[in-house]
């Protein structure tokens, strides 16, 4: 244990990282892959044959196929072994989400229920709420919902109104309020809902059974995508919750929800890979299969371009997503040291909140690309509700809006990281201010002839680029900062591109030694062409934040830095994207 380096959350902008610290996809035992494959069963027979019938939403029918993952022992893979789960780590329960996430409408049912409509009372809860409402949210006889949002309170979660009062006996909280766009409410047995006790400035969280009188429920909202995805308002009027059944102590309910909330955008992040790679295997068969000018489609250059770039963004998403869970699952062991698991976790996911924000971001809009794309490939077929390329293009836009905002998030990934610096968490404004200081003498870096050394020494110069518009911003603004929303867009896009372009550097590194050298070949084509796209965006990013800022000798400097720091090898991106493509046309799905 003593040995084990603990991971700082946005330490990665301040210090290189080793391929063999990481974990990667490909690394995943024989259990594991038996759980994935369980899944991929469950999904086959039971919720793809149904699909129509489950964005119709027929009564009973997500509820039934939610019992049936239960009975299966699906719903409680994050669950300890008492409460009837299984305990597995968080890669684990990553790659489940991973493969339950192609499940469009239900893949949101899955995921509500086995994340934060169950995990709270797994981490929060004490020993009488876990043992009375675990094993039946574990065998899916009862069904788990979150109740946070409110009408006057979405990305300001800490405005809701929703107010809880001590009875006159002292036995009960009336709970009075409203709640809005909470999934699986027209089925869930169990809720936690978030309220102010009294005056309170802050949040505290209940637990709340449906069959608790007082509770009035909405008609299912009218969607534009997971339309099978159960969503209504909810009313509590004067509704009498135990006192037994505050999780947590008063007041801790913010802290339960940002918690929380790090932890969906990882498993978020796991989810569209799911859903990305089901995409994909519709894309690259539909183009096999339609022939336009005599060829079929998938030997015109254009087409293999945009089934090359699906490949590219997933195998990034994929790639940055199990990075980060490895990490969870890391820390949760160090962590374990002097507190017990559920409390170990969530300090893992808050430790990892950068990357988790970076995660959420990045693996949404690149499933919006991958759909869209896929969408494209079909032509005016696509458009018809009559192939998945439509269900898959309405279902993925939600995801840019869950877990909170992207926009919300891009705003906490330099926040945390400015605040972290400043709490001297992680040496990032020592490591800023030293090469912001290296504007006035700067030489042109020495990049190794090795391949992995190479690209490793240009992410390195990429992390200069961010560091130093961050020092330059916070030298500027000092603590007005937090008002300059356009540049703290252009960082942390910086910050992200960065993450995801160094995780798959560092897990085509470590397959080094274990691929053959075609396959190999191929990742580094990935690599090779996301590296190459990532630098032209960082400049771009980087460009626009000094434009808005610097003036003077600063611009020249700043511009001058950020020119010499984002040279990169000459790509051709064209054969390399052609490579991808055709391995996947021979593949007939992502298998990479």
């Amino acid at each position: 244990m003593e040995n084990k380096k603990e991971i700082k959350g946005g330490a990665f902008m301040v210090q290189p990282a080793d391929p063999q610290d990481i974990f990667i996809p490909d690394e995943f035992d024989e259990e594991q892959k038996m759980i994935a494959q369980t899944c991929q069963d469950f999904l086959d027979t039971e919720v793809f044959p149904v699909l129509d019938r489950i964005d119709n939403q027929e009564e009973g029918l997500i509820d039934s196929l939610l019992t049936k993952a239960g009975e299966m022992g699906l719903l409680g893979i994050s669950l300890p072994e008492e409460y009837e789960g299984f305990d597995q780590s968080f890669v684990t329960a990553m790659l489940s989400s991973e493969v339950m996430g192609s499940a469009y409408s239900y893949a949101v049912a899955y995921s509500c229920h086995t994340g934060i409509g169950s995990l709270p009372i797994a981490y929060y809860g004490n020993e009488k709420q876990k043992e009375k409402y675990l094993p039946k949210l574990a065998t899916g006889e009862w069904k788990g919902a979150y109740c946070l949002t409110e009408p006057g309170a979405g990305s300001d979660a800490n405005a809701g109104k929703t107010q809880a009062v001590l009875s006159e006996d002292g036995k009960y909280y009336i709970l009075n309020g409203q709640k809005m766009w909470i999934t699986n409410s027209g089925f869930a047995d169990v809720f936690t809902v978030f309220a102010k006790i009294d005056n309170d400035r802050v949040l505290s969280a209940f637990i709340v059974e449906r069959s608790f009188p007082g509770i009035v429920f909405n008609p299912e909202e009218k969607k534009m995508g997971i339309k099978g995805s159960s969503t209504r308002q909810i009313f509590f009027n004067d509704v009498k919750v135990p006192v037994e059944n505050l999780l947590a102590k008063r007041g801790q309910g913010y802290r339960i929800a940002l918690n929380i909330l790090h932890m969906g955008r990882l498993k978020l992040g796991g989810s569209v890979i799911g859903a990305a790679k089901r995409s994909i295997m519709h894309a690259v068969n539909y183009a096999t299969e339609r022939k336009q000018f005599g060829m079929l489609i998938s030997n015109f250059g254009s087409i293999k371009h945009k089934l090359a770039q699906q490949v590219i963004l997933t195998y990034a998403t994929e790639s940055t997503v199990y990075r980060a869970s490895g990490n969870v699952d890391e820390l949760t062991e160090i962590y374990m040291a002097d507190r017990e698991k559920g409390q170990a976790t969530v300090t893992a996911f808050a430790q990892l909140a950068i990357e988790a924000a970076a995660m959420k971001v990045f693996g949404s809009e690149s499933l919006d690309y991958v759909v869209d794309e896929t969408l494209q490939i079909y032509g005016g077929m696509g458009y018809s509700a009559e192939m998945p390329a439509e269900r898959a293009y309405r279902d993925s836009r939600i995801n840019r809006i869950f877990e909170g905002t992207n926009e919300i998030n891009r705003i906490l990934i330099v926040d945390t990281i400015l605040k972290r610096a400043q709490r001297k968490e992680i040496p990032l404004y020592v490591k800023a201010e030293d090469v912001y200081q290296s504007l006035s003498n700067l030489t042109a870096t020495q990049l190794p002839e090795s391949y992995f050394e190479r690209k490793q020494a240009q992410i390195e110069d990429l992390k200069k680029v961010g560091l130093t518009i961050l020092w330059a911003l916070v030298k500027k603004f000092e603590r007005k900062w937090v008002y300059e929303q356009e540049i703290l867009n252009n960082i942390s896009d910086i910050i992200m591109q960065i993450y995801v372009t160094e995780s798959v550097l560092l897990r085509v590194w470590k397959l080094e030694k274990t691929m053959n050298q075609e396959a190999l070949g191929i990742r580094k084509d990935i690599l090779n062409t996301l590296l190459f796209d990532s630098t032209s965006l960082i400049q771009i990013a980087a460009r626009n934040a000094v434009n808005s800022f610097a003036e003077g000798d600063e611009y020249r400097l700043l511009m001058n830095g950020i020119n010499q720091w984002t040279q990169t090898d000459a790509v051709n991106c064209k054969e390399a994207r052609r490579r991808i493509a055709d391995q996947l046309i021979e593949d007939k799905r992502y298998a990479f």
